[in-house]
């Protein structure tokens, strides 16, 4: 990729100087959590979602063997969309370190997807830690599928998409599809995914990167809250050592400068070694989940762009048009 935009720089750097000193501080105390989730949620009032889209509250209960499932979250779908059921549509799972964000401090890249791909997207709002530890995130998550194949999406039309923390989730969540025998998405798009919950690889690339904000050792500070009691045995959560026989095709985009490249390089070395396609994207310079910034960053743009037509190439589902001007 080329080097970054002018933009770019002055943003990361305003992010090392003022935002990652407050959030090495922040995690790891319940204190710290409520400040964090109030700060986000009081930015994402400043960063406007896509044109052109509806965004609308959803709040379901899934019927299942055993009782039922609450299905929460937002529905982001084009003004122009058809009636009826959608033959495709994206899920979305929004990052935040699994502690912190919502459907709505992702609107800016859920709604570019929206508006880009012509589908609807379902950001589904699944429990957060410390309150609710793992495996609440992905259980709200498979319902949140399940939802989707209820209201008769085909699986071969849905892409399971995230960032950081969600990235992770997606990940996951395509593993458990196949251990619960539900159908295969047709593909996982991920951006900047916290791929090693126990920070191995992103401490030992620590003092290499020039991550403007995060820092490996903030970053396993949450993943023990993410863990809870249960810490790091569950299987589930090591998406290094599952088999990836069976995964569908993968899209994955990292900045350059971030202490999770390592991770997201070795996570695309054991998808091509078990045969999946994967096409890992390092975007030069960039920092974590720079694709939020798409309304500022020509790189988040264009990021933004490569993805809708992944999204688009996998479901089959004709672009409407909007990719390239949008």
């Amino acid at each position: 990729m080329d080097s970054p935009s002018v933009r770019s720089r002055a943003i990361s750097s305003a992010l090392r100087l003022g935002v990652r000193p407050l959030l090495n501080y922040l995690p790891g105390h319940t204190t710290g959590i409520r400040t964090a989730r109030s700060t986000v949620d009081a930015a994402s009032l400043l960063m406007r979602p896509c044109s052109g889209v509806r965004i609308e509250g959803l709040n379901e209960r899934l019927d299942e063997k055993g009782g039922d499932h609450p299905v929460k979250g937002e529905w982001v779908a084009p003004r122009d969309a058809p009636e009826g059921p959608p033959d495709g549509a994206v899920l979305y799972l929004h990052g935040g370190g699994y502690v912190a964000c919502s459907p709505r401090t992702h609107r800016p890249i859920t709604s570019r997807l929206a508006h880009d791909t012509g589908l609807p997207v379902l950001a589904a709002r699944y429990r957060l830690a410390p309150e609710h530890p793992f495996p609440a995130p992905l259980e709200d998550a498979v319902a949140a599928y399940r939802w989707l194949l209820a209201r008769g999406v085909p699986a071969s039309g849905i892409v399971v998409a995230g960032d950081s923390a969600g990235g992770h989730l997606a990940a996951v969540l395509a593993g458990e599809l196949c251990r619960l025998d539900l159908p295969s998405p047709a593909g996982l798009a991920l951006f900047s995914p916290w791929v090693d919950l126990t920070c191995e690889l992103s401490i030992q690339a620590q003092d290499r990167a020039r991550d403007p904000y995060i820092s490996a050792a903030s970053a396993r500070r949450v993943a023990r809250l993410v863990v809870g009691p249960a810490g790091f045995d569950d299987p589930r959560l090591a998406l290094l050592t599952c088999a990836w026989t069976d995964s569908p095709p993968v899209l994955i985009q990292v900045g350059g400068a971030e202490v999770l490249r390592t991770e997201c390089e070795a996570f695309a070395d054991a998808l091509k070694r078990a045969g999946a396609a994967c096409e890992l994207q390092v975007w030069k310079g960039q920092m974590h989940v720079f694709q939020i910034l798409n309304r500022v960053l020509p790189e988040a743009g264009e990021a933004m762009r490569d993805a809708a037509r992944f999204i688009c190439a996998v479901t089959h589902h004709a672009s409407p048009g909007r990719i390239e001007a949008a």
